[in-house]
């Protein structure tokens, strides 16, 4: 066993990982460590997102892995998911970052951009060169942006112009560029679109006071005849499903997201409880705290080895719709009871930063909504599994 973390009780890590993932995930997690755990808390407070951690991220092989223009040794969809989980242990505002920019952004162009389109863009952005944000959210549409989505795309000669708004997009107030989805006017099929920083008619106004992933840089965007060449359009995308592709391969890196999040608060409570002494002994040696550490732990434990199956079904070609789901709607939920226990442990010390665990509590509020809710992963899971659809 190599370095295992104290929430890995079951030593997935040595299981689930060859060797040179295993390289891969030491060496993040050390810079992690180093570089992110210091600074994570304080960039929550101010709500302040540090730029100087994208290039490193960035050759520690965090975006494109999956990619072959980009990814810098062959590997597998375990290890790309156990990557966002050791962000999200550490600092879910950096994972979700990531997770933008790698799985949604890069994501799109290269399961719907031309050749040309993945040439230009995927590997400066796996270089961190540039960054990437991915606009589908609506202020009046999220749950259903299949039937819902509002923002309009025309074409008009060699030019597609985009009118609407868009809200909750992940780093648009600083990405090179955005993959705005809009629908076309003649033919009612959602399209992709790449509108780079810049493009006249198109502001993006920072999200203040939010409660969780306060690092994250959340934008409300405006979209006011904004001008998109014909060859800025996705090649492949030509509908919804094409959207829905993408939105699947990252739900499971969700899921992984969730793991890692209730892992740092099950750690940091789990160090507290050794180090936090009440009527004379530590209050590790309590039943109850004992009590609330197991059930964390268990959580933990089923999780990971959920989301371990969810990835290997990917690699096997196998994964569908209903898998990831499934896997985004389980582990969300034991997310959000595994950090509330864990700040029990700490009593009133829970709800301040400085010990583990209260940013974790808060960000688990996002991460269980964002990339479908645990209704509509519930329902996805249920019409697959008796052949109705109760969406409506």
């Amino acid at each position: 066993m190599t370095d295992l973390l104290a929430s890995d009780f079951y030593a997935f890590q040595d299981t689930a990982l060859t060797p040179r993932e295993l390289e891969s995930v030491l060496a993040l997690r050390e810079y992690l460590e180093a570089s992110v755990r210091p600074i994570a808390d304080d960039c929550w407070v101010r709500a302040h997102f540090p730029t100087e951690v994208v290039k490193p991220l960035a050759e520690l092989g965090c975006y494109g892995a999956a990619w072959p223009e980009t990814r810098r040794f062959a590997n597998s969809a375990v290890h790309r998911g156990w990557v966002a989980m050791e962000l999200s242990r550490v600092d879910a505002s950096i994972a979700t970052f990531v997770g933008v920019t790698n799985g949604l952004a890069m994501g799109s162009i290269a399961l719907t951009g031309s050749p040309a389109q993945r040439e230009r863009w995927l590997p400066p952005l796996a270089r961190g060169e540039l960054v990437g944000a991915f606009a589908l959210t609506e202020p009046g549409s999220g749950s259903d942006a299949a039937r819902g989505l509002a923002t309009t795309a025309r074409r008009e000669g060699d030019e597609w112009v985009l009118h609407g708004a868009k809200r909750w997009i992940g780093n648009a107030t600083f990405a090179d560029v955005v993959v705005v989805w809009a629908r076309d006017v003649a033919d009612d099929q959602v399209k992709g679109f790449l509108v780079p920083r810049g493009a006249p008619g198109f502001t993006a106004t920072r999200i203040e006071d939010k409660i969780a992933l306060r690092t994250v840089q959340n934008a409300d965007i405006v979209l006011d005849g904004v001008r998109v060449p014909e060859q800025d359009r996705l090649a492949g995308a030509r509908s919804f499903k094409d959207t829905a592709t993408v939105l699947r391969l990252t739900r499971a890196d969700v899921a992984w997201q969730a793991v890692g999040v209730a892992m740092g608060a099950y750690e940091a409570a789990l160090a507290y409880a050794q180090r936090r002494e009440q009527f004379g002994r530590p209050i590790a040696s309590r039943q109850l705290v004992q009590d609330l550490l197991v059930r964390s732990l268990g959580d933990i434990t089923a999780s990971l080895a959920l989301c371990v199956q969810v990835s290997r079904l990917l690699d096997a070609g196998r994964q569908q719709d209903a898998h990831s789901a499934l896997a985004k709607a389980y582990t969300t939920t034991r997310m959000r009871e595994t950090v509330a226990r864990c700040r029990e442990v700490l009593g009133g010390n829970g709800i301040v930063p400085e010990h583990g665990v209260a940013r974790h509590f808060a960000d688990a509020e996002a991460i269980y909504s964002y990339e479908g809710t645990r209704e509509m992963n519930t329902l996805i899971v249920g019409r697959a599994i008796t052949g109705h659809a109760a969406f409506a």
